[in-house]
């Protein structure tokens, strides 16, 4: 659970981004959106095998 105390004399919006850039470090909301919809275990394989062979090719021709 994330806990975030606010300060004397500190406003809302202060406390509200420590907030969500707190959230946004744990990796809740990403995590979430995944949770929401399930995927084949064989379209995440095809996924990561297509981002893998874009990540070759961008590093291949640059170095």
């Amino acid at each position: 659970m994330i806990v975030v105390e606010v300060k004397d004399n500190e406003g809302v919006d202060k406390a509200l981004k420590r907030f969500k850039k707190k959230v946004e470090r744990v990796g809740i909301l990403k995590e979430a959106r995944q949770r929401m919809a399930y995927t084949k275990p064989t379209v995440s394989r095809k996924a990561k095998k297509l981002k893998a062979m874009h990540k070759y090719r961008i590093l291949g021709n640059n170095g």
